[in-house]
């Protein structure tokens, strides 16, 4: 009863989540491919540009723990709702820019508005499946992340491509029409989604019965191994740890993320449009590929930690190989780059979901993504510092490279600290 009730559920929430963190990604990075056309009609300069992409993640970080300690109360099923379609809306009036200050503005905006989204969906994931398959539930919820650009990466270049249509620019539709999506979906999920087993109407009574056991037998065994409160877990050594790890994972994405689109149409001598769009695609499709059966693999072997480890060596690889290689090379290295960090994300979660429970999981698994995701705050200025300052457009890259190794070499501390509450004591 219980694996046929993890099987419904995975069913028919993956899906689900899976698009919303699609469109979540791609309302986050599509600044990424409005670029070159945004910053040369709005004349926002490199390190302006640099400055507003990062400043998202400050009022994202702010807000993550009160929004999951919010969630954690009142359900997903409203607090999803609301997430998106603010966030939608906020996203489709980027398409108002017309100077620094409003570029800013609305960035800020968006990370307020978007905050608890990612923490939330960890959060509600471990509300429906046990330990023992979470890594590849987790792992299936990150293909949104490649998703969104081997879908959104031609889609957003199809609509810069839009230029003069009904009197907006390109990049003007790209945000309008993207923003929108997800404020659709966001009242979609109000409908849609439950706030756990015991409101699943859609599942048997012996099914939802075995599984709401199993997830409260789990949570209790949380409750003894690891911290209860908030106050406990922000102070938790271990926390510390998974905090710095992710805040050097996030660093590695976004680093990329945010320059992906323009490398590439360097490398192809194109404008960015949906040519480079597809191209783009490519290293996205290789990390779902890399992210399925690495995911699978960590579940059956209980080798979460070793075989993060070698995905964050293999990502910085991958990315000081781009910094300067012939296109095909750089490509290769990309697609390497783009694997490692994204495997090695759920891989990461699986340590946090099983030593954190209850409030403590709400506000820790939000406390974790909240000073992780200043990553992608710094990723982008010091990206730009490093090539301003070593007078290379290669230095950034190459700084990238190294911290994602710092990020490697700190998993391995992962075991010395305890890695997880049971089950996850076997996970090495």
């Amino acid at each position: 009863m219980l694996e046929q009730a993890i099987t419904r559920a995975r069913r028919r929430l993956l899906p689900f989540l899976l698009l919303m963190y699609v469109l979540a990604f791609l309302d986050r990075a599509n600044i990424g491919f409005a670029k070159e056309s945004f910053q040369a009609s709005t004349a926002i300069s490199d390190g302006a540009y640099a400055l507003g992409a990062g400043l998202f993640f400050l009022t994202y970080s702010l807000f993550e723990i009160p929004s999951n300690l919010i969630m954690h109360r009142i359900g997903a099923r409203l607090w999803m709702c609301r997430i998106m379609v603010s966030w939608g809306l906020i996203s489709a009036a980027m398409a108002l820019v017309t100077s620094e200050m409003s570029f800013y503005i609305l960035r800020l905006l968006l990370g307020a508005a978007e905050a608890g989204f990612f923490p939330g969906v960890i959060l509600y994931l471990t509300y429906w499946f046990p330990d023992r398959v979470r890594g590849q539930m987790m792992g299936l919820f990150y293909f949104g992340a490649p998703a969104a650009f081997i879908v959104g990466g031609p889609l957003s270049g199809l609509l810069l491509e839009m230029d003069g249509f009904a009197g907006f620019l390109g990049w003007q539709w790209m945000f309008l029409i993207e923003g929108l999506l997800a404020s659709a979906v966001g009242i979609w999920a109000y409908f849609y989604l439950n706030n756990g087993p015991a409101d699943a109407k859609w599942l048997p009574e012996d099914e939802r019965q075995a599984l709401a056991a199993e997830i409260a037998r789990e949570n209790h065994a949380r409750a003894r191994a690891g911290p209860v409160t908030l106050s406990k877990t922000v102070l938790n050594p271990r926390v510390a740890l998974f905090v710095s790890i992710y805040f050097l994972i996030q660093m590695s994405v976004y680093g990329v993320i945010f320059y992906l689109p323009t490398q590439v149409g360097a490398m192809m001598g194109r404008k960015v449009g949906f040519e480079v769009g597809v191209v783009t695609a490519i290293p996205w499709i290789c990390a779902m590929i890399v992210t399925f059966l690495l995911t699978r693999w960590a579940d059956r072997s209980r080798k979460h930690r070793s075989l993060a480890v070698a995905a964050l060596l293999m990502s910085a690889a991958g990315i000081a190989i781009s910094a300067d290689s012939p296109p095909f090379i750089a490509l290769i290295a990309l697609c390497l780059a783009a694997s490692g960090f994204i495997a090695a994300q759920p891989l990461f979660w699986t340590f946090p979901t099983s030593y954190l429970g209850g409030a403590a999981a709400a506000g820790g698994i939000a406390l974790i993504n909240a000073l992780g995701a200043l990553g992608g705050f710094v990723a982008p200025n010091v990206k730009t510092w490093a090539e301003g300052n070593f007078d290379s457009s290669d230095a950034g890259l190459y700084l990238l490279a190294v911290t994602t190794v710092i990020g490697a070499l700190l998993f391995l501390a992962i075991r010395q600290t305890g890695a997880a509450a049971s089950p996850a004591h076997s996970v090495r």
